[in-house]
């Protein structure tokens, strides 16, 4: 067994099997209810899903680990005084500091970058790699790899650089990435709690700003705190400038279209706006792109370099109200005098119809099958859809119009038969029709087929041939919602054409 592990770890296993260790693992045990207690007491009974501290299970949170972690020292430096085992501490450290390094970036990320698809990623990553030096360090074999890794060096500049160092660089840099995240969340929630209108999007561009800001800072400190030269950078910063200039641009371009769209507040989180065929809500600005989101639940991301450059259809820049409109068709005979003042009365009692600017009715048409009217309104909230608000007007109207025998006109087709000059009397014959033989008492009679018609408001007589049978009878076919126009069509010889 000696061959197989290292010296550290069958210490550790020696130590672990002494009586003292069992009081240990006591204050071990004791310290996880008073860590979980603290945060509990803390954050009261209702969860707190969208915070790093609390999390939204106490468990889930950077403050539980943080005190378990506090609480397991100071039972280390009592056990150090009383001289007993710390085996069972060399195991707890590492775990619970594993466990709050796991929790930190976690709940930063996702608070940071609440879409994005990466952070699963990039929690599986620091979860995998926080665990492994635990392994290696319980196990001993953490200062072995770390020398291992600090033989490889490269000369970078006036100086020196190893893979032990570049390691220490990337944990450093990512501990001040999340500090920076985690400061920058907090300001920005800060910031936008309450924010309406105008308010929202400057301070939208305040917390995008000092975002960039932290991050860029904790950048610069997190590698001057490893020993990198920050002179040794300005190669590379020239590389990404002209990477800016050249392959970046379009990136570029978007992220400072999105910093002039918030300042100069043309567009604001909320406003209804149309952009390349679609239309929706702003819900978001970020530095690179915004979210516009539909009525029927459909999200288009933008790039702000098109809100930018193109046309840009806004229904609540500069008024949030947005006018609606419907027409309906009523009867030649119906009294406009005492219907219109119907109708204005009843379209403000309709919930999301405003009083100012108020419902008017325009007599728009006289159409061929009754009068026309349009009836615009106004609305104060478009962003919750105009389909509900125009159903809920035409059914007032509908339900008006039954009440006061208002008649909506249809369109319909009235058969004239009229007699040919020169042909036999009229008989009630139509070509290929015999009324005489088994007639119907519902059907009309040869008398009344061959009787004109008077015609209706807005009707047109139509002459339609019904073929070369004989010539009894010519049909008029009247169609008052098409316009329709047909003509007897005469052969050479002055005989009617088939």
């Amino acid at each position: 067994m000696e061959n197989w592990f290292s010296p550290e770890l069958i210490a550790l296993i020696k130590e672990l099997e002494q009586p003292g260790a069992y009081i240990a693992l006591l204050l071990i045990a004791v310290a996880f209810p008073i860590a979980w207690g603290i945060p509990r007491l803390l954050r009261g009974p209702n969860p707190r899903h969208g915070s790093i501290i609390f999390g939204g299970k106490i468990f889930d949170g950077v403050l539980f680990p943080a005190i378990w972690l506090g609480l397991v020292w100071l039972a280390r430096i009592f056990c150090m005084h009383l001289h007993l085992p710390l085996a069972v501490f060399r195991l707890a450290v590492p775990i619970l500091l594993s466990l709050l390094v796991i929790r930190l970036t976690v709940r930063v990320m996702r608070v940071a970058f609440p879409k994005s698809n990466l952070v699963r990623a990039v929690e599986k990553t620091v979860s995998w790699l926080a665990w492994a030096g635990v392994v290696l360090w319980i196990t001993g074999v953490l200062p072995s790899v770390v020398d291992a890794l600090d033989d490889v060096t490269w000369k970078m500049g006036s100086g020196k650089m190893s893979l032990a160092t570049l390691l220490e660089g990337a944990l450093v840099a990512g501990f001040a990435l999340m500090i920076t995240l985690w400061i920058s969340a907090a300001i920005e929630t800060k910031l936008l709690k309450g924010a309406i209108g105008q308010q929202l999007s400057w301070r939208k561009a305040a917390a995008n700003v000092l975002r960039s800001v932290l991050v860029f800072v904790g950048l610069l400190v997190a590698l001057s705190a490893v020993g990198i030269d920050l002179t040794a950078l300005s190669v590379l910063g020239g590389a990404i400038g002209v990477g800016l200039g050249f392959g970046l641009q379009k990136l570029a371009s978007n992220y400072v279209s999105g910093f002039v769209i918030l300042a100069e507040r043309a567009l604001r989180i909320g406003d209804t706006v149309k952009v390349d065929g679609f239309e929706g809500r702003i819900t978001d600005i970020t530095t690179r792109y915004t979210v516009l989101r539909a009525l029927n639940g459909r999200e288009s991301i933008v790039p702000n370099e098109l809100l930018i450059t193109q046309r840009v259809e806004s229904a609540t820049l500069a008024d949030p109200r947005l006018a609606l409109s419907t027409v309906v068709q009523v009867g030649y005979a119906s009294d406009l005098d005492k219907l219109i003042p119907q109708i204005l009365e009843v379209i403000p009692s309709i919930k999301r119809v405003i009083a100012d600017p108020a419902p008017s009715v325009q007599l728009s048409a006289f159409a061929s099958d009754g009068l026309e009217l349009t009836i615009s309104f106004w609305i104060a909230d478009p962003e919750n859809g105009t389909g509900g608000v125009k159903s809920e007007v035409n059914l007032a109207l509908l339900r008006l119009f039954n009440a006061n025998g208002i008649e909506i006109p249809f369109p319909q087709r009235v058969v004239r038969v009229l007699p040919v000059e020169g042909g036999p009397e009229a008989e009630g014959v139509v070509p290929g029709v015999n009324l005489a033989s088994n007639p119907s008492p519902d059907a009309p009679s040869a008398a009344e087929l061959s009787a004109p018609t008077p015609a209706g408001p807005g009707q047109r007589d139509v002459l339609d041939e019904l073929g070369a049978a004989p010539k009894s009878a010519n049909v008029n076919s009247t169609d008052s919602s098409s316009k329709v126009a047909s003509s007897n069509d005469a052969t050479p010889d002055g005989e009617p054409g088939s």
